[in-house]
């Protein structure tokens, strides 16, 4: 049996990845929706799973990880058991990184990658809104608001604008997947 296709949606702070994926779960209950490993406590306006430095660092020692990287002072990972699921014939989707794809495409091959956008006005009003950072840091996440995808040959790349109405954006990720 070959690997089930992996998405991974990315984009800049802001941009609507946790409610597409979210809206996503819903209408496609066969995905697994992947919940990311990330160095921070819990929080309300992100589904993942925090966990401290010295745990991150034991479990990506022991394997625990399919893809780990850093961003923003925190360091996320993809457990081993999407790629696994993944292996056995079940599509995963997650909320990836621009600058991890590289490393994506390898460890969770076959990749395709969603890079969502929207507006730079309503990126800064989403990001004030969840209120987990100061002006400054939402100003840095804003000047990489931009950032352009790596190389990827071979790899699917699809655009997804995120500016209007959240449906429009699930309903245009809903038609990219396999039945």
């Amino acid at each position: 049996m070959s690997a089930a296709p992996a998405f991974a949606l990315v984009g800049p702070s802001g941009v609507g990845k946790d409610s597409i994926i979210a809206a996503v779960a819903v209408a496609r209950p066969d995905l697994l929706i992947v919940r990311r490993v990330v160095t921070r406590p819990a929080d309300p306006t992100e589904p993942f799973e925090p966990c401290l430095d010295a745990d991150f660092d034991r479990r990506e020692a022991a394997g625990e990880f399919a893809l780990s990287w850093a961003a923003h002072g925190l360091r996320y990972a993809i457990p081993a058991a999407a790629r696994a699921a993944q292996a056995n014939g079940r599509p995963i989707l997650f909320n990836g990184s621009r600058a991890a794809l590289p490393r994506a495409v390898d460890a969770l091959a076959p990749l395709s990658v969603i890079a969502v956008s929207a507006d730079p006005a309503l990126l800064a009003t989403r990001l004030a809104q969840r209120g987990r950072e100061d002006a400054a840091a939402i100003a840095g996440r804003l000047a990489q608001a931009d950032l352009c995808l790596p190389d990827l040959p071979g790899v699917p790349i699809h655009q997804i604008d995120n500016s209007g109405d959240l449906s429009d954006a699930v309903a245009t990720l809903l038609a990219l997947l396999p039945l």
